[in-house]
């Protein structure tokens, strides 16, 4: 299975080089780590990775979602992740990292829906963000 990111907005720059090799890195540790049990990654053809903007992923979300605000991840079950880099520079200087990393927290967290985790409930959120958290610090440390 591959990975496409591609980069469709203009507001924002960051490393596409460095976020594609971050994002192989997390997709080869996120495939491994399932949910549900049923490892759904692995029966993708391949995941599709877009950053946009905030005004992209607002429509995004209200188009699917019926919620008209932007947010910082979105997954399709088929494959498709759409992250917003303008989420990504706010969220990256709170919390004292860079953008790029930032993107590939979101890339890490759609890769885990894909694979059968749910953030919905309170106890499935706790054990998503823990494995997403774990693949995070050790894509950043490969790096």
């Amino acid at each position: 299975m591959g990975m496409t990111l591609q980069n469709k907005q203009r507001k924002v720059r960051f490393d596409l080089a460095w976020l594609r090799r971050a994002a192989d890195v997390a997709l080869g540790k996120c495939v491994a780590q399932s949910g549900d049990g049923q490892f759904g990654l692995r029966k993708l053809h391949g995941v599709e990775v877009t950053v946009v903007s905030d005004a992209m992923i607002a429509r995004v979300h209200f188009e699917f979602m019926a919620m008209p605000d932007p947010t910082d991840v979105i997954t399709f079950d088929h494959g498709e992740i759409v992250v917003s880099a303008e989420t990504a520079v706010r969220c990256a200087k709170e919390h004292g990292h860079s953008v790029e990393e930032e993107l590939v927290l979101y890339v890490i967290h759609g890769l885990l829906h894909l694979n059968g985790f749910d953030d919905r409930a309170p106890a499935a959120r706790r054990k998503m963000f823990r494995v997403q958290d774990r693949i995070w610090r050790e894509v950043c440390a490969a790096m």
